[in-house]
């Protein structure tokens, strides 16, 4: 979608500062900024991105009304839970994960990496084979960092690869490729919190449209991706902690499974949940067709439904369903037992966007976006706009672990700003979910890198400090771009 259609789609919408104007029961004031101030503390503090959200409303709503908080709490989580958009992200964010549950437990996943070892044969074509089966499951960055790091790294211990560098290209194509590709759990996600906060149009009503014209401003996902194949072949010096730790793989000490890591983000039970999947998973006698199938029937139907992925996805499981069972993988009762589990698995991400549904409506009703707007758009330009939101928001993104709630956060305040100062709405978007991305991999305890470390069998901390050197690059280059794409 190109920016002029998504700006004359976005001048269908209801003009935003009507409606927070006619949303706030206050009159707009410095005191709005308190229930943002209070997320923030909180999700740095305590990694709990969903808490702080929920301890965010209700400071809010004790600013209104402290008698009447409680009753306004009730009435502001009903109103949210009746939005047809939450009801959507429950069926479409469930629904991917009850089609990950499936897709783990016939091994189909695992059925990559033996098709691999017929191609990599040695150091390089084992890394590049990594980096383009990190390409291929793009559907959610838990099951890639699993999946690839698991099937890869016996393959790249005989080629004297260190875990540090496979789990440095396994992170590389979790989030950020999560990210670009529109059919993804990042994508459902991102698209209804655009569309709570006004920024897709009427004629979006999932908001995918207004993501997919996004995608070419994610940047600091397309360098990282970018620069994985330029590290492998050496274009890109091994520097710093990554260099000593290759230099003692050639020297054929490698490191051995490390031990399950801990982390104390707010999705610790949607790994631990996909770390029992893994255990349960057929890992020798899975078939590639039965993972390779539902993926492709999933892509292609949600672009014959003109990206409408919930149609596609029940139709997926109308066909994938009985595929399975004329193979006798599994009974329909564990078929069905296999998918409920996978639904829980989404339980952290629905959560949130409850959560960050919850803390919009309160922040309106405090008119914090009017606050913002009166008080910030005279400073700000819409040139310089994107890459100040990149900054931003990637370094709270880093200190909190949470790129999803972080996002959750900042949408409410950063796009009125963007409507305000007329910056272009998809390279904003393009930069925020950029600083998610940057967030999920650079992050020491996100949950990203620590799926990454563990599916290869690497210390999370000799991974997270051999990857950060390139993920800075990728995001001092894409700081610099935003701010060429702003002056365009």
């Amino acid at each position: 979608m190109s920016i002029e259609t998504t700006a004359e789609a976005l001048e269908e919408v209801v003009d935003p500062l009507a409606a927070a104007i006619e949303a706030a029961v206050v009159e707009p004031s410095a005191i709005s900024l308190l229930p943002p101030l209070v997320v923030l503390i909180v999700a740095i503090w305590l990694k709990r991105p969903i808490f702080a959200l929920i301890m965010g409303a209700v400071a809010g709503l004790l600013l209104i009304s402290p008698s009447e908080s409680l009753f306004t709490f009730a009435e502001t989580t009903e109103r949210v839970m009746q939005d047809e958009t939450i009801g959507w992200l429950i069926l479409v964010v469930g629904g991917f994960g009850a089609l990950i549950a499936l897709l783990v437990h016939t091994g189909g996943a695992f059925a990559f990496g033996r098709v691999a070892q017929q191609y990599a044969q040695g150091r390089k074509p084992s890394l590049l084979m990594t980096y383009f089966l990190g390409m291929l499951i793009f559907i959610d960055d838990y099951l890639n960092a699993l999946t690839v790091g698991e099937t890869m790294k016996r393959i790249t211990d005989k080629f004297k690869v260190s875990r540090e560098m496979l789990a440095y290209v396994v992170d590389s194509t979790a989030a950020p490729m999560c990210v670009i590709v529109p059919i993804s759990t990042w994508a459902v996600f991102f698209g209804g919190l655009l569309v709570a906060n006004g920024v897709a149009p009427d004629t979006d009503p999932n908001g995918i449209m207004t993501y997919i014209s996004a995608i070419p401003y994610m940047l600091y996902a397309w360098l990282a991706m970018i620069m994985v194949p330029l590290v492998i072949l050496g274009v890109v010096p091994l520097i710093g902690p990554m260099k000593k730790a290759e230099l003692a793989a050639r020297g054929g000490a490698i490191q051995q499974d490390a031990p399950q890591q801990e982390t104390h983000t707010g999705d610790d039970f949607a790994m631990q949940a996909m770390e029992e999947e893994f255990e349960h998973a057929d890992r020798k006698h899975g078939k590639l067709i039965n993972f390779v199938l539902p993926m492709a029937m999933l892509v292609g139907f949600s672009i014959w439904f003109e990206a409408a992925i919930w149609p596609a996805l029940i139709l997926t499981f109308v066909l994938t369903l009985p595929l399975y069972m004329a193979q006798r993988l599994m009974p329909f009762n564990e078929m069905m037992d296999q998918m409920m589990h996978g639904f829980k698995t989404m339980l952290p991400a629905i959560c949130t966007v409850i959560a960050a549904f919850t803390f919009k409506d309160v922040c309106d009703q405090l008119g914090l976006p009017l606050y913002v707007i009166d008080n910030l758009a005279p400073y700000m330009s819409a040139e310089m706009l994107p890459a100040l939101v990149f900054v931003a928001m990637a370094l709270l993104a880093f200190a909190t672990g949470s790129s999803w709630g972080i996002f959750a956060v900042s949408i409410p305040i950063v796009m009125p700003i963007a409507l305000a100062v007329d910056a272009n709405v998809p390279l904003v978007i393009g930069a925020l979910l950029s600083a998610s991305s940057f967030g999920s991999q650079a992050c020491f305890y996100s949950d990203s890198t620590v799926l990454a470390a563990q599916g290869s069998g690497c210390d999370l901390m000799s991974h997270a400090l051999t990857q950060f050197p390139y993920a800075l690059m990728a995001a001092i280059l894409a700081f610099f771009g935003f701010i060429a794409l702003g002056m365009m």
